[in-house]
């Protein structure tokens, strides 16, 4: 009779042996789990979670650090809070990357819930983005911006809304309609920060994520968010800073407003030019584009990166702040990401 491999029958050191060879797997998270200095977020983190301890007791909550691994975690899969826990209990490649056993418990949704919640109060999202970007910079020479940025923008759906005309009307004066004044609960899924925004053919509703990208190494270098309705052109003052040399962007950004505020600030615009009804543009135009739009086009590979594998534009959060926060946590997942290609398959300059 043939033999067959034995399962079922767990031995002392199985357990063991087996997260011994998960965490040796090569993966996309267990990489960055290896390469990123964790310790760098622990000042910000201990900062905005842990207040003062009001007496002795209580049940212990889980270590800032630990938790915020957690959020990474999850924006890399693009998993909510509830499938997020599952996954950690249920993947033996999460535990490692978390540096959990089997036998350690796991926070709930509810849990992960609150540390976001804590940290989108004390607004450290930003923080740890900056303290990220400076890592990057003063230990590795990244991210310096040395031969140009790039510059575009990207929305960031939330479900969409079904109110009445009505109630849509009030809600762009800035007003609460009555109706969700009488029923809190409808009130708290309602979003009255997203906008409505046309492009093409499409339409979205949520938000914008407007992002400063370097030429070279394609990490974020600065972002801006808005709702969806603002034009791509408005968040231009707040990105451009004097020292970015050349600024590369799509005709979206075109105007006297724009070429004025970089003369200023003596940055070079090489932004494609737009042709108008009655003026095409010239075969010289559409060269002189073609070129531009070589080096603009990095820009793309960002947003599909978020769009693809980390499906980090579509939230079910519920207002500005909130999808502020997750935005910018996407923004710094992404650099954490791309700075792992960077090292492993040495792009850096």
């Amino acid at each position: 009779m043939s033999s067959f491999v034995p399962y079922g029958n767990t031995g002392l050191f199985d357990s063991f042996l087996q997260e011994l060879d998960v965490a040796a797997f090569n993966t996309p998270l267990l990489r960055v789990g290896k390469l990123i200095d964790w310790e760098l977020f622990r000042k910000t983190l201990y900062q905005a979670v842990l207040p003062t301890p009001k007496g002795p007791g209580g049940r212990p909550r889980f270590e800032p650090l630990f938790m915020f691994k957690v959020l990474i975690l999850q924006r890399i899969h693009g998993l909510a809070d509830d499938e997020a826990s599952f996954q950690i209990a249920d993947r033996n490649s999460f535990r490692a990357f978390l540096g959990l056993t089997a036998a350690d418990k796991v926070p709930d949704g509810q849990t992960i819930r609150d540390f976001r919640e804590d940290l989108i109060k004390a607004k450290a999202f930003e923080q740890l983005f900056t303290t990220f970007l400076e890592y990057l910079r003063d230990k590795h020479g990244l991210a310096l911006a040395k031969q140009g940025v790039i510059i575009d923008a990207s929305f960031a759906e939330v479900p969409r809304q079904r109110n009445t005309r009505e109630e849509n009307k009030q809600i762009k004066e800035g007003k609460v309609p009555e109706s969700f004044e009488a029923d809190p609960k409808r009130k708290a899924h309602k979003d009255m920060d997203a906008r409505w925004a046309e492009k093409g053919d499409e339409s979205f509703y949520g938000y914008k994520n407007h992002v400063k990208v370097d030429v070279v190494d394609k990490l974020i270098l600065d972002a801006v968010v808005t709702s969806a309705e603002v034009h791509d052109s408005q968040a231009v003052e707040g990105l451009v800073k004097p020292g970015d040399k050349t600024l590369y962007a799509d005709s979206a950004y075109t105007g006297e407003p724009i070429a004025v505020m970089l003369e200023e600030r003596e940055v070079t615009g090489e932004i494609c030019e737009k042709g108008t009804r009655g003026h095409p543009l010239t075969e010289e135009q559409k060269k002189v584009n073609g070129a531009k739009s070589s080096i603009r086009c990095r820009v793309e590979h960002v947003f599909a990166q978020m769009v693809g594998s980390m499906k980090a534009l579509y939230h079910r959060c519920i207002g500005f702040e909130r999808n502020e926060a997750c935005i910018q946590l996407t923004n710094l997942v992404y650099n954490m990401l791309r700075f792992e290609q960077i090292v492993r398959l040495k792009l850096s300059h």
